[in-house]
């Protein structure tokens, strides 16, 4: 994995919370689903950052729970 900014991981860090504000759990708990228990953080947040950070939050959280149902977490 290569080393990320600090406009990535402020991102990533916006992304995390707005679904876990979106659910009702802890921010913790969103990542650990979406970087331990699945590549999410890795493999499609990061990569895709700067196209996804142009859309709404209510698009990215959107965006970010059918890629968990893809992923097969039960939410």
């Amino acid at each position: 994995m290569r080393e990320i900014n600090g406009a990535e991981l402020e991102f990533a860090i916006f992304c995390i919370e707005s679904v876990a504000e979106e659910l009702g759990i802890p921010g913790d708990a969103v990542y650990q689903i979406m970087a331990e228990d699945t590549d999410i953080l890795d493999e499609y947040i990061i990569p895709y950052c700067d196209a996804l950070h142009t859309q709404s939050r209510e698009y990215i959280v959107r965006e970010l729970l059918e890629v968990l149902r893809g992923r097969g977490v039960k939410i």
